[in-house]
């Protein structure tokens, strides 16, 4: 097995040691806001709606205020467990990239009939995105910079240039690095088009005040525990304080267990750990470059995902994708130093030159994985509820194109968006336990070899290929 870069080159301890010395464990972005965010109250007792969202991260944001837009003398409540955007939405690295299958390889090995369709719709979504928040005057630090995917290993080298997309340009080590400099990048794939940087706290929030702002009835602290209802009766969604009785109801509930019993194996609880620095001075911002701000990761199975904030700090995550037994949920899991030590390792490893820098704060957030990598589409109770969910780290720009779906199948359209394979088809769920872990463990150990390997799967990750069935962050 061949070393990678990461364990070549590794940084002193006592580097490592001193910028986590003073590190929040916190998410930076919700501590970022936490001073003037707005609250929303509880259910006050029973209420009658025309529709309900439940879950107040990104899906059920886009979905509450497209169908307020939609129908605006109808009655829309939205239904969050705790606040808005506390969970993978508030915690995620902010990219919202123009993917909705979670990149294009992704595409080609399941519906390559629409692969074409596919990138034209995710550029439309993310383009539908930029002018919604320009419109609507929204304050979320959106940048329409690009996306630059490097490679740090001379056989992903090899991997440049195989994208389809004509607006993607291939780079030489001598231009990625004048783009962001870093020893260990031998060259990379610059897609335009393809992301853009925001605020995803700030974003929550935003689109929360201007749901409010249109009429959508806004609870927070309200646990919806159970669905009931059928094809002629209204679904009543019993919470934590009162009933909703709805015509309508739109899930996204992301990672949490789905009300409808049916999808509880599509989804598994994924851990994925993040750093963030301290705003870098001018100097220390001259040494890498990064004019152009592009959102970065590189190409290794166990990869790293990093951009610039808009006060000038790194964001740099990845690489650890922790799965606990069960599917637990625990916000004890969020502190895991080990996966922080190694991502500051790595960090300092890709940017030697900012020897010295500190971390700020470290987080995690919990990744709603499916067996295909990206969202899928489900219903019940004849079309009246919908859901969505299994976006596999790629859901900031592919929750607004969900909604989309969701609103389309609820008015019983028929369009481009509804008739993708991609929605059209369910994805094989997760076995039960403890099956779940010895595969979601085989698949860690199979990337890991595989990245020691020249990238180079072995048969179990063939198989699994083979029969469209995978794991990923």
């Amino acid at each position: 097995m061949e070393p990678t870069i990461f364990e070549k080159n590794r940084p002193a301890a006592a580097i490592i040691d001193a910028s986590l010395a003073d590190t929040k464990l916190e998410c930076f972005w919700i501590d970022d806001i936490a001073a003037t965010a707005a609250r929303y109250p509880s259910l006050g007792g029973d209420v009658r709606a025309d529709d309900a969202v439940v879950g107040g991260g990104f899906a059920g944001l886009w979905t509450a205020i497209k169908l307020k837009t939609e129908h605006p003398e109808r009655r829309v409540i939205l239904l969050e467990g705790k606040r808005v955007g506390w969970a993978a939405s508030g915690r995620n690295g902010g990219f919202c990239e123009a993917s909705i299958t979670h990149g294009e390889p992704n595409a080609e090995a399941r519906w390559p009939d629409e692969v074409g369709t596919l990138r034209r719709l995710g550029y439309e979504n993310l383009d539908a995105i930029e002018r919604f928040i320009a419109e609507n005057d929204l304050d979320a630090e959106f940048e329409r910079t690009g996306q630059l995917a490097v490679a740090n290993n001379d056989y992903q080298v090899e991997w440049l240039g195989e994208s389809d997309d004509p607006e993607v340009v291939t780079l030489d080590a001598e231009q990625v690095r004048a783009r962001i400099n870093s020893p260990t990048f031998l060259g990379g794939d610059f897609s335009p088009r393809e992301n853009a940087n925001l605020h995803p706290a700030k974003l929550a929030m935003e689109l929360a005040r201007h749901a409010s702002a249109i009429g959508v009835e806004i609870h927070e602290d309200t646990r919806v525990d159970d669905l009931a209802g059928s094809a002629e009766d209204p679904i009543r969604l019993t919470t934590s304080h009162g009933t909703v009785t709805a015509d309508r109801v739109a899930l996204c509930t992301n990672v949490f267990p789905s009300l409808l019993k049916r999808y509880r194996f599509h989804t598994i609880p994924v851990y994925d750990y993040v750093l963030m620095t301290e705003p870098l001075t001018d100097e220390q911002l001259a040494s890498i470059g990064w004019e152009g701000r592009e959102g970065l990761a590189d190409m290794a199975n166990q990869f790293h995902y990093s951009r610039l904030t808009k006060d000038n700090r790194i964001l740099w995550g990845g690489y650890d994708a922790v799965y606990h037994t069960g599917g637990r949920i625990r916000q004890k899991y969020e502190d895991r130093m080990e996966s922080h030590r190694k991502l500051a390792s790595h960090f300092f490893t890709t940017f030697p030159q900012l020897a010295g820098v500190k971390f700020s704060h470290r987080w995690a957030g919990v990744i709603d994985s499916s067996t295909r990598f990206c969202a899928f589409f489900g219903q019940a109770h004849g079309g009246r509820v919908q859901y969505v969910a299994g976006f596999t780290g790629l859901g900031v720009g592919a929750t607004h194109f969900a909604a989309d779906v969701m609103v389309d199948r609820f008015e019983g359209r028929t369009t481009e968006r509804t008739e993708l394979e991609m929605v059209k088809q369910m994805p094989p769920p997760f076995p039960p336990e403890p099956a779940a872990a010895i595969g979601v463990n085989m698949f860690r150990w199979s990337f890991d070899r595989a990245d020691h390997n020249r990238g180079k799967r072995n048969l179990f990750l063939k198989v699994m290929d083979a029969v469209g069935f995978g794991f990923d962050s």
